[in-house]
Formats: C-alpha cells, structure tokens, sequence
C-alpha cells in the first residue's frame, strides 16, 4: 500500500572538476536506454527542462538530490506519512573516488511515531578519508517480546520513548580499500514507560532493569574494507566493518559494557543486471550490560534492516547472529521496475544460558521502482514471512543492505 510523488534536483559545485569527454560517453551508454521516475514524471507534466535526461553526462560537479514524499505500511509504524531524501555526489573526478550518499526521512505514524534519521556515507578525493554519520531522533512507542528467542507475538506489549542517538566515525585509507577508523557514540533515552505489560508478574525489561532514562556513551575502534562504487546499490564488491564500542561512566554512559557489531556484505554481478547479494550482521555483548533498548535485536542495525518477516525489536537478547541472501533482477529492460526475492535467519542468545538454541527464518520478495537511474536509487516495496504468524510489509529509499 504505497502512494507516493518525486522530485530532483541538481546542486553545482563549480570548484569540483569535470568528468573527462571520454568518460561522459560511456556514462551516456550507460543510461541511454534506463527509464526512471523522474523521467516518467517529466513527461506527464511536459517539462520542457531537460536538466535530468542532461545528466546522463553524470559530470561530477552535479549533486543530484532525489525526494519522495509518500504514504505507506510497515509493521513497525502501521499506516505513515514519510518524506524521503537521498543525494548521491562525487567530491573528486577520479575514477578512484566511491560516490558519497546522504539519506534522510521524516516519518510520523498512526502510532504517533516520529522518526527522524540523518545518515551520510562521504568519501573524499581519492578515497583518503571515509566519513560515517548516523544522527537521529525518535520518539517511539513500540512492541517489545522480552529477550531471547524463545518469545512468542503474545508475550507484546508496549514501550514508550525518546531517543537520540549521535554516532560518528572517520576512517582513514590504510591500503587500498582498506580503512582503519575511529568515533563517538552517544545515545540518549527518556521518558521510558511500559505502557501495558502483562498483569500480575514481572517483565524481562523489570528483571533486566528498568529505568526511566538510559544514556550510553562511548567511543569507537573500526576496521572497514569497501571496494563498492556505489553504497546506495551495488552491483559489486565486498563490504565489511567491525566495530568494537566500549562505553565509560567516565564519558557520562550509566555503565561500562562493551559490545563488537561485525558487517560483512558481498555482491556478485550475475547475467542481465542481476546481482545476488550475501550478508551477515553479527553483534555481541562483550563485557557487562547495555541498556535494554540497545541490547542486539531484530532491526537494531544501522540501517533497521535485519529480520525482514518479523517486526522491529521482535527478538532481543545481548548476542545476536544473523545471516541473510537477496537476488536482485530486472522486470523492465529499461530498468525502470525490478524484483529480490531473499531470505534470512537470526538466533538469540538465551537468557540465564547464553546458547544460540532457536533460530528465526524469514524469506519473501519485493518490487523495485527506478527512482534515480544515475544514482540507481530504488523505491524498495518487500512483503516478509517469518515463523509464529509474523509477516509484513516493508518499505525502503535504497536497498536493504
């Protein structure tokens, strides 16, 4: 269920040079034959301003922004007003630069959530340096099941909140296509409230430990290696960072634990444009005890990704593996509609034990609508099934991972 509308715009950066002659005529082959949104658009409302079908060029000094205001369904918000953006630009004219991306939303929903992400991915000339921001704000009523994996969809009830979270990371090219890098991150939680827990026993969240308030604060150690062209969509290459985070009551965080998130990502070009894509999102508590909004849980990624098939914060525990495989096609020569069909498992370590004993499948499938064809920025609708009744639909600006 998803009505929507687009815009774009181009931003010139007159000081960033130019893509060579030869390079603006492949990039022409490129998309000679795409059709996006943003065409289809032009033509309905008979713009005589050709400025998009003019960036088939693709010259570096043009940021193309892209814009989608709409109206969808989740599992997570119900029915939701969301304006989308993304930029994709290159800060250098060399082959070796990664287009560098910033994405940005505003969601209100029919659950009264606000959720309000800042996320970029710049990379500056010759790749030297790898800038990673992931700013957000929340305000968040939502389900929680307890933790570990043996939870069922009757054990729901709801969490109310406000969060912000304030995570930056800088890497610094060691060889090629790799990066060592360093960060902050701060989150903030209030107003937290358990709006109707079960009558008459004892929460996980209470046995945990509840509070009103949760503040995290600590830095970052990360190794990345990324030899993507495009993060956006990749047709291509390896992704993989680990990050180790120790948090201090020193930096202002309510306790010291430690925690290691592992991300590793391949993509395989196949015949016909089709890519088939591979990902694992592991993430482990090392030492003591996070908050319990930040212990390893479903969608608890970057990017609230992981567990297509099941609802935002379904499992939750202090260790988390995940596994998940999408093959990526063309429905449309000109690539203007696509289709993934994935699957994926998770596991959650047991609480009192600590044993990875019961494993969550989820699979499905899902449209792709060309939003951009230069950036290959996809509207991404998906439809999950996972196990106990739980399935959905889920609905993304870019690719899942």
């Amino acid at each position: 269920m998803f009505i929507s509308c687009i815009a774009e715009a181009q931003i010139p950066e007159s000081s960033i040079p130019d893509r060579t002659k030869a390079e603006k005529k492949e990039a022409m082959k490129d998309h000679s034959d795409e059709l996006d949104l943003i065409d289809i658009a032009s033509s309905l409302m008979e713009v005589k301003d050709k400025r998009h079908l003019d960036t088939a060029t693709v010259q570096h000094k043009n940021i193309r922004i892209s814009a989608l205001p709409a109206a969808g369904y989740t599992l997570q918000t119900g029915f939701a007003a969301i304006a989308f953006a993304n930029a994709a630009f290159y800060l250098d004219h060399s082959k070796e630069t990664n287009e560098s991306s910033v994405l940005t939303s505003v969601t209100y929903s029919q659950y009264n959530q606000i959720i309000f992400p800042i996320q970029t991915n710049i990379w500056t000339s010759g790749n030297k340096y790898n800038i990673v921001t992931d700013w957000r704000f929340l305000k968040f009523p939502s389900y929680t099941y307890g933790i570990g994996g043996g939870t069922s969809l009757d054990d729901a009830y709801t969490v109310d909140y406000s969060a912000i979270r304030l995570h930056q990371k800088i890497f610094r090219k060691v060889t090629k296509d790799f990066y060592a890098g360093v960060g902050y991150s701060y989150d903030v939680f209030w107003n937290i409230k358990e709006v109707d827990p079960p009558p008459g026993q004892q929460t996980d969240y209470e046995q945990y430990g509840f509070s009103k308030t949760a503040i995290a604060s600590g830095v970052t150690l990360n190794l990345l290696y990324d030899n993507r062209k495009n993060s956006i969509n990749p047709e291509k290459g390896l992704y993989a960072n680990i990050e180790y985070r120790p948090n201090f009551t020193a930096l202002g965080s309510d306790g010291n634990w430690q925690s290691l998130q592992v991300d590793v990502r391949d993509y395989i070009k196949m015949p016909n444009k089709s890519v088939l894509a591979f990902w694992t999102f592991d993430w482990f508590t090392i030492d003591g005890s996070p908050p319990y909004l930040m212990l390893p849980n479903t969608g608890g990624d970057p990017y609230s990704n992981t567990g297509r098939g099941y609802i935002q914060g379904r499992y939750r525990a202090k260790n988390m593996v995940y596994v998940e495989s999408e093959y990526r096609f063309n429905l449309t020569h000109n690539g203007l509609l696509g289709a993934v069909i994935f699957a994926n498992a998770e596991s959650f370590s047991q609480q009192g034990y600590g044993m990875f004993d019961i494993i969550a499948p989820g699979f499905g499938g899902g449209l792709r609508i060309k939003l951009n064809k230069y950036s290959r920025t996809n509207l991404a609708i998906d439809y999950g099934v996972g196990i106990g009744g739980s399935k959905g639909f889920f609905v993304n600006l870019g690719e899942v991972f």
